[in-house]
């Protein structure tokens, strides 16, 4: 197991050092009422007092009701700012909108709530001169599990190293809440989803395999999937260098 006191003094002194050079008055994130969102308020907030955490409902019913609750308690537990920015009708708009021009499936609808908070979060950032914390650990990362442009994107990420399990016991050595430690990971971004039933694996089997090397035909086969298809959003765009061109 890591030793999390020295884990949590490099993380402040980390995020002290990127707010420092930024000139940075603050940092905002988005408060999901998850895990990830958790660890990340609870690190910034030690090493930044004016961390405000954003509460973004944005279509599913679940946003308002068991993640908005679990976000607001845990940002109580911690002494963290939080406010709530009601998403769901900017959702509504702009699938009405675009989908007058081109029909829209079920992934392409599913990814409007991530850009739209990630939009409003550098929205209150550029506002507030803040910097945007992300909130992704490695196992999703590896997995391609976020949103490119959406909750894939941040000025800094705090976690970002931590595959899920050593999130869990990241908040585990901050005594964080059971309704945090045993809730089924979700990005909610519809009724009733949960990201192990969408990826058809669990994240202690991705851990094993990132962590030990461990892993069955089965879910080898499902990560190497997963993983290569979305080698993309781990890079950053392609672009033309201006080389010469060579007739």
């Amino acid at each position: 197991m890591r030793n999390y006191q020295i884990e949590t003094d490099l993380r402040i002194e980390f995020i002290q050092g990127v707010v420092e050079s930024a000139g940075a008055d603050g940092i905002v994130y988005g408060n999901s009422g998850g895990k990830d969102s958790a660890l990340v308020g609870i690190l910034c907030k030690m090493a930044c007092a004016d961390t405000v955490g954003l509460i973004m409902p944005c279509g599913s019913k679940r946003n308002y009701e068991i993640d908005k609750d679990d976000a607001e308690r845990i940002a109580e537990q911690y002494s963290i700012s939080t406010r709530v920015v009601d998403l769901s009708d900017a959702r509504n708009e702009i699938i009405r909108v675009i989908g007058e021009k081109t029909p829209l499936n079920d992934s392409v609808i599913a990814n409007i709530a991530p850009r739209l908070r990630m939009t409003a979060l550098y929205a209150v950032a550029a506002s507030e001169n803040r910097l945007v914390a992300g909130t992704g650990n490695l196992s999703e990362s590896y997995m391609g599990y976020f949103t490119k442009w959406g909750d894939g994107a941040y000025d800094f990420n705090p976690i970002a190293d931590l595959t899920v399990t050593e999130v869990y016991e990241f908040l585990r050595f901050f005594n964080a809440p059971d309704f945090i430690i045993n809730k089924a990971p979700s990005a909610g971004l519809f009724d009733g989803q949960t990201d192990e039933g969408e990826m058809g694996i669990t994240y202690s089997n991705i851990d094993n395999f990132l962590l030990n090397g461990k892993v069955n035909e089965h879910d080898k086969a499902i990560i190497e999937k997963f993983h290569k298809s979305s080698g993309h959003k781990r890079k950053m765009p392609t672009a033309f260098g201006g080389q010469e061109v060579k007739e």
